[in-house]
């Protein structure tokens, strides 16, 4: 079986990514410092899978101990998810965020080389994208970003870049996430922020479950058919399995690949909150304010090129996405 680490594997996405790769008979280790997770999810994805992965708890950044860790074991790949990832918080610590994950990402990348271990799947994001001035957003339109956290993510895609110059023998992957949401269908792995969430879909679940009185939306002015921001939301399954295929093809390819991982659509605050209404059988209250510094009208991914190089397309629909949440919300024991 091949070996695969996961860094930061016990958080939202990377749970799920360890669920397919065990269903798909990989061997998966997991490292995570579990400073916005917990150990708890180890056993949810055993009950899920029958299999448990080897779990590590480190910090990336301490490369003592990483470096013990790939001396043990010899990984076929890394796929590196670990780091900080609220924009807002981003630009009230920005230190924080080049710190948690540009320096946690050099560090791992030097272990990497040393350990002759050159396949690399990023997490990265489409806030790499800025303010696009098309749309769909193409892998090739110009980069830019609006806050701290965004410009972690490119500074990172550029170090890739390089060390692909400077060696070709890695294998790398770079995939912008679009808006991951929804969670397995078990409902025993979800989305589980610390405080007042800052992403639509945890918002929206906590005001329906009653945690919170009303959604807040913020602007109602925007060039959109009804005036709400549109965003490109993706099942965090579907994007879960998208790593598996770009794992198969970059067994036989050397080269960089960059590609986008979203539906294709986009999707309002309002087109989000019915379909929410529907799966919980309720009428979520919510309210306008200001627009936020920084956000934009729209934003959605052209992921043909996922299609073409991977054979991946997205196969869970707003409304699975809105019921899978739901049911996390409903039996999640803050994970």
């Amino acid at each position: 079986m091949k070996k695969i680490l996961l860094t930061g594997g016990l958080g939202y996405i990377g749970s799920h990514i360890c669920v397919e790769l065990l269903n798909s008979d990989y061997q998966v280790y997991v490292i995570d410092n579990l400073s916005n997770s917990s150990k708890k999810v180890l056993s949810q994805i055993e009950i899920i899978t029958g299999r448990r992965p080897t779990f590590f708890e480190n910090d990336i950044r301490d490369k003592h101990n990483l470096i013990k860790i790939f001396k043990k074991n010899s990984f076929d790949s890394v796929i590196h998810l670990a780091g900080l990832k609220s924009i807002n918080d981003s630009v009230n610590n920005p230190l924080d965020y080049y710190n948690n994950n540009v320096i946690s990402a050099i560090s791992l990348f030097e272990v990497m080389s040393q350990a002759g271990c050159k396949s690399i799947i990023f997490s990265s994001s489409a806030s790499v994208y800025g303010a696009p001035s098309i749309l769909p957003i193409t892998e090739t339109c110009s980069l830019s970003t609006l806050n701290p956290y965004a410009e972690t993510k490119l500074v990172i895609e550029n170090l890739l870049q390089d060390m692909f110059i400077s060696d070709s023998d890695w294998n790398i992957s770079i995939l912008r996430y679009f808006n991951p949401v929804g969670a397995h269908q078990s409902g025993l792995i979800g989305e589980s922020p610390l405080g007042i969430p800052s992403n639509l879909f945890p918002y929206i679940s906590k005001v329906a479950k009653g945690e919170f009185p009303k959604l807040t939306i913020f602007g109602n002015d925007y060039d959109t058919h009804d005036g709400t921001g549109i965003r490109d939301f993706i099942h965090v399954v579907d994007l879960a399995k998208g790593h598996l295929k770009s794992l198969e093809v970059m067994q036989s390819n050397s080269k960089v690949l960059v590609l986008n991982l979203g539906t294709g659509k986009g999707y309002s605050v309002l087109d989000v909150l019915k379909e929410f209404e529907v799966a919980s059988n309720q009428t979520i209250p919510y309210e306008y304010v200001a627009r936020r510094k920084g956000d934009i009208a729209q934003c959605y991914a052209d992921a043909s090129l996922a299609f073409k190089l991977l054979n991946w397309k997205t196969e869970l629909n707003l409304s699975q996405m809105c019921q899978d949440t739901w049911n996390w919300e409903k039996f999640n024991r803050s994970l």
